[in-house]
């Protein structure tokens, strides 16, 4: 038997960052890992994503190269290669977790973690048991796997999930993508930047349906632009595998129909890992597939704690991270230390354009009863957006009429997962239209789009 201050179970972007806060803070801490280090989100999602849509964002700079008084001949791209550094990105960022843990004195134990109850966790490795640890705290952050559709099951040959997607062999002609979340648009948006014939299906009314509708509709229209196919309002009902196709039957205002692709993602959204990890030794209470917590991470077992996708939405990397900074913040009796408040987690999607929020949409807003002040501003107005030929886009504002609050931020166009930050920033420091208006932003700028959203909002909008 082992002994630690706390056990971290998972080592993604909420275990991984827990570890080290709580190391920092005085505790003897031990992460158990199953796979990878660093979680989905480095090796399988976030980062190896953001390499493929990064070279397929330069393939389609090249495409349009003689808009810029640039001639380029004999133009190819290499797959392989591409993915191949999509790897390397992944792999040297999971060498740097592996570092940070050994610089902060955790102790990592590379295994699959089981609560055995009363603060104890068996450790195994191919089957055999490696280890006992106990700890009075206990992190689960197991993440989550992508969900599986009845009739509709991935194969990891013609019908892929994420990981297939992210390491083709070789690029189909034409893909159906099953669902238009963040996952399945940019996904959709580099198949689609490299040549391939993309169809999203979705079954609500609009892509992107978490966020503020007129984003979504802008975001549609501009995907539609670029050469995507979307149908929304249908669902998939079945998949036929042939030899190297798949014909899909897809039902739309009750009328069926049949599309053949080359291969099939399935981007319907996650599943919590809970089943094989022991909660049913302790007190942990499910709710929805997910563990449920209060606003400290706790769950009903005393001394154990989750954190990330096997907790509510929202299941964003950013918001496991935190939460596991507040729990062993709590835990420790850091001073000022308050709960994380789920309006001011922002949101990002790194399709071709970029979409990224905050806090509520225009609708949310009203439904919770507030009286609206709505600004928008385009960036056909914006003199950076237009000199860099990225005159497509837009950025949203809702205020609280009485109090001036900023209630929600929402943008569409080039470079908006990184001026999201600046609304979160805001809405953290409870700031109101007033500072936002008086704030001086750097010219010329993207991000004279967020000021002039404010402005329009009060009737006082310069270049629109």
């Amino acid at each position: 038997m082992t002994t630690s201050d706390i056990i971290i179970i998972g080592g993604g972007p909420g275990g991984y960052v827990t570890a080290i806060r709580a190391s920092q803070l005085g505790m003897k801490v031990t992460l158990v890992e199953a796979n990878h280090l660093g979680g989905i989100c480095l090796n399988w999602g976030c980062i190896p994503t953001k390499a493929l849509l990064r070279s397929a964002e330069i393939v389609t700079n090249i495409k349009h190269a003689a808009d810029y008084g640039i001639q380029v001949k004999d133009f190819s791209f290499d797959l392989k290669k591409m993915v191949e550094r999509s790897r390397g990105v992944s792999a040297q960022l999971s060498a740097g977790v592996k570092h940070l843990l050994k610089k902060n004195k955790v102790e990592v134990i590379d295994g699959f973690g089981k609560l055995l109850g009363k603060g104890r966790v068996e450790v195994t490795k191919d089957g055999k048991r490696i280890a006992e640890l106990s700890a009075k705290h206990i992190v689960v952050a197991t993440g989550a796997r992508p969900r599986v559709l009845a009739g509709l099951e991935p194969d990891g040959k013609l019908i892929w999930t994420y990981k297939e997607a992210m390491v083709p062999d070789a690029l189909p002609k034409s893909l159906l993508v099953i669902g238009s979340g963040a996952i399945g648009i940019e996904f959709a948006s580099f198949y689609n930047a490299l040549g391939v014939a993309v169809t999203v299906v979705e079954v609500m009314d609009r892509v992107m349906p978490i966020e503020d509708e007129e984003i979504s509709a802008f975001a549609h229209k501009a995907l539609e632009k670029r050469g995507l196919k979307i149908i929304t309002k249908a669902t998939v009902k079945k998949l036929d595998k042939a030899k190297d196709s798949v014909t899909a039957t897809l039902e739309k205002d009750g009328k069926v129909s049949t599309q053949t692709f080359d291969r099939v993602i399935m981007a319907v959204g996650i599943v919590a890992n809970i089943e094989t990890i022991g909660l049913e030794n302790t007190k942990a209470v499910i709710e929805k597939g997910h563990i449920k917590i209060n606003a400290w991470s706790a769950t009903d077992e005393a001394g154990l704690y989750a954190i990330g996708d096997v907790t509510a939405p929202p299941w964003l990397a950013h918001k496991a991270s935190h939460e596991g900074v507040i729990c062993v913040e709590k835990i420790m009796g850091v001073k000022d230390v308050h709960p994380l408040d789920l309006g001011n987690i922002p949101g990002c999607t790194y399709c071709t354009p970029q979409v990224a929020s905050v806090g509520m949409s225009e609708a949310k807003a009203k439904a919770a009863g507030y009286d609206v002040r709505v600004g928008r501003f385009n960036f056909m107005g914006n003199g950076k957006a237009i000199a860099m030929g990225e005159p497509e886009g837009m950025v949203k504002t809702v205020f609280d009429a009485k109090t001036g609050a900023l209630l929600g931020a929402h943008m569409v166009g080039a470079e908006v997962t990184e001026m999201i930050q600046g609304f979160t920033l805001g809405r953290a420091l409870e700031t109101t239209e007033t500072e936002l208006m008086h704030t001086v932003f750097s010219h010329p700028t993207i991000s004279e789009s967020m000021h002039e959203a404010v402005l329009d909002a009060y009737g006082r909008v310069v270049h629109m």
